[in-house]
């Protein structure tokens, strides 16, 4: 049996910068797990730039990003492993592998970091009437075959969902020739940023149509069109509203699950919104010794913040490592709660004996609101307002909090964000 200091599960960016980090922190026993053939995740595809403005300063495209730490990783002899699954991690943080090369192996890390990422919800999970023809992609899978296989997917595209990736896929198709007829969404907002609805969308005349969506898909060999009808707020298509666009490709950007098979299968608590493992401030999972970060986490709509919180799970399962990997080892720990106006937060779990100068709380708002305040409550009583002009479900709000306003808490005690309208 192979034995790690750390192993890191994944070689995208939560991955790669964890990896980084925990190196930096004096961990030297450190090994990445890929299943790909190349490290950089998702990265590799996304050839656009806007990548890096917060980390590095500077606009990368993907593959510059995710270069930044390949060459950092190599450069400080960190081992990893390519074309190699994970079948199975157990809470004693024993990992079974399977690669080509040497077949089935087992190996046992001090701590392990999970930075699996996320995947797409696919056409059977929206179950839109009609045949199964050639033509219907995920928008991820399409991004793939244009950037880096070199395929052209299609002339007359819809795009179902107003998630980032089907925004900036819009925009890739129309460079590359095709005409995007129109982006539904099902929803009375957008699930992607205001900035690649700016540039993506508006700046190319493609319309977004909002409470809409695609009710049925026409052809048996191949797309020939869709039907697109309005939705009522239970999300019902609305009779008499059908519009009908002969197209040849149907684009699906409908939201990312996170990859937490392995997660469950070793036994970690799930939470049921984010799909991601419950985590205490240091990105420390139920299981002792197991680390998350990422988008396996909760679904982030910036690699910069991929990148932060990635290295702060890096350093955290550094001090583990260097503890001698103590079981009993968080002091207080406090949970957090999402209240009125509020989907979810991360962390889930405070862990304040721990808490350096402050700690990140990320969150989700439920709707977009206007002039509106986020307010953070110790035990019912506010530690802190941050003030919003503009909140929506596509954008993840951040607030840091000091450490200075733990004093005096007691273990019972929650931290809870309430959006209030109207107080910005």
């Amino acid at each position: 049996m192979t034995q790690y200091d750390i192993v890191v599960i994944g070689g995208g960016p939560a991955g790669l910068a964890a990896a980084v980090e925990a190196r930096k922190q004096g961990v030297h026993s450190i090994l990445v797990i890929e299943r790909d053939r190349e490290l950089g995740g998702i990265l590799q595809q996304c050839i656009h730039n806007g990548f890096g403005l917060r980390v590095f300063n500077e606009e990368l495209t993907g593959p510059e990003y995710a270069e930044r730490f390949i060459d950092e990783l190599e450069t400080m002899g960190i081992e990893y492993l390519l074309d190699t699954m994970v079948l199975e991690i157990t809470k004693e943080r024993q990992i079974i592998i399977s690669n080509a090369a040497k077949g089935i192996q087992v190996i046992k890390a001090k701590a392990v970091i999970l930075a699996m990422g996320c995947r797409e919800r696919t056409r059977g999970a929206l179950a839109i009437p009609g045949y199964r023809p050639a033509g219907v992609f995920n928008a991820g899978t399409a991004q793939r075959y244009i950037n880096v296989e070199g395929y052209m997917v299609g002339k007359r595209v819809v795009i179902l969902g107003s998630g980032d990736i089907g925004l900036i896929m819009a925009r890739r198709m129309t460079l590359e020739g095709a005409q995007v007829l129109a982006v539904a969404e099902i929803m009375p907002f957008s699930g992607g940023l205001t900035r690649n609805i700016v540039q993506c969308l508006d700046d190319y005349n493609i319309p977004l149509m909002l409470s809409h969506t695609i009710t049925a898909i026409k052809g048996r060999d191949r797309v020939e069109g869709v039907v697109i009808q309005k939705v009522d707020h239970k999300m019902q298509p609305i009779p008499g509203t059908e519009i009908e666009y002969k197209c040849d490709t149907i684009l699906l950007s409908v939201g990312l699950i996170p990859e937490n098979e392995l997660s469950r299968k070793a036994g970690i608590a799930i939470d049921s919104v984010t799909n991601g493992p419950v985590v205490d401030s240091n990105m420390e999972t139920t299981a002792p010794g197991i680390f998350a970060c990422g988008n396996v986490v909760h679904v982030h709509d910036l690699v910069d913040f991929v990148t932060e919180e990635s290295r702060h799970a890096g350093n955290a399962a550094a001090k583990y490592v260097l503890a001698d990997a103590c079981t009993d080892h968080k002091g207080m720990v406090i949970c957090t709660k999402a209240e009125t106006g509020v989907g979810y937060i991360v962390p889930q779990q405070i862990n304040v004996d721990s808490i350096e100068e402050k700690v990140a709380l990320f969150m989700r708002v439920r709707n977009v609101y206007h002039n509106a305040s986020l307010s953070v409550k110790l035990g019912g009583v506010e530690i802190k307002r941050v003030r919003h002009r503009h909140l929506a479900p596509g954008e993840m709000a951040r607030i840091d909090v000091d450490k200075k306003l733990f004093e005096g808490m007691q273990a019972e005690m929650t931290v809870s964000v309430v959006l209030e309208e109207g107080k910005a």
